[in-house]
């Protein structure tokens, strides 16, 4: 049974995620808001929305759940000399907007995007709030790649991430990574599976474990400046110019 939510009630529960269709995977609610509230209590139960623009808002929670616990984080040969050889600057929280657009922008085999304008107004407010914030990789002064995505106790929950040129988009989140495991981070949701994600160690676990994890660690308040310059990274930099 799919759910109808109500979008004038943005504080109202969401329906237990073990109530999601199975076909399509995860499919749990429709309607409602993109309000920050509604959001955020959305991301705190392990849903997330997803709905192309002719569509309802659709709200989803599939099981399994892909997640990369930063500890796991896989750096290949080539990884390592992306970002040792290929002159990246990474920065986190300068060009919000900018990186949210690139990932609504086209991409090779794909028609249209999910990133509405509905989508890139809500998290903007939410970026606003201080609860959105991405990692932005540039050649020069320009905007190579990058990721956004939610931040809620020990738990960055990804949205997209985008790339114009060559593994840009897993620069950003090898230094998110870094950041989470300088910061305390204990976990970075990746939703679904892809071949993408598991060459850079995530994996695949549970929904009831996924969300089990979620009612610990997103209760655990974690204050990171986001906006301090890092200009070596301890994990990473031992990672990269440790070995070859």
């Amino acid at each position: 049974m799919i759910f109808l939510l109500d979008a004038e009630a943005p504080d109202a529960p969401f329906p237990p995620v073990e109530r999601a269709e199975t076909e399509p995977n995860g499919l749990l609610a429709v309607g409602g808001d993109l309000s920050a509230e509604r959001l955020l209590n959305a991301y705190r139960a392990g849903i997330f929305p997803w709905y192309n623009p002719e569509q309802p808002i659709l709200w989803w929670s599939p099981d399994p759940r892909a997640v990369l616990f930063p500890e796991r984080l896989r750096l290949n040969r080539s990884l390592r000399k992306a970002i040792r050889n290929r002159g990246f600057r990474v920065s986190f929280d300068r060009a919000f907007d900018a990186v949210m657009q690139a990932c609504a922008g086209p991409r090779d085999g794909a028609e249209g995007t999910w990133i509405t304008a509905r989508m890139l107004a809500a998290y903007g407010r939410l970026h606003r709030l201080g609860h959105a914030h991405s990692v932005e990789v540039w050649a020069g002064e320009t905007l190579a790649g990058g990721l956004y995505g939610v931040h809620l106790g020990r738990v960055f929950f990804g949205e997209s991430m985008f790339s114009r040129r060559r593994d840009a988009s897993k620069v950003a989140l090898a230094f998110l990574t870094d950041l989470a495991l300088a910061e305390g981070l204990r976990l970075i949701d990746c939703q679904v599976y892809s071949d993408h994600l598991l060459s850079l160690g995530a994996e695949e676990i549970p929904r009831r474990g996924f969300t089990a994890l979620l009612s610990d660690w997103c209760a655990q308040p974690l204050a990171i400046d986001w906006h301090r310059p890092r200009a070596e990274l301890s994990a990473l930099a031992e990672q990269v110019y440790g070995n070859d």
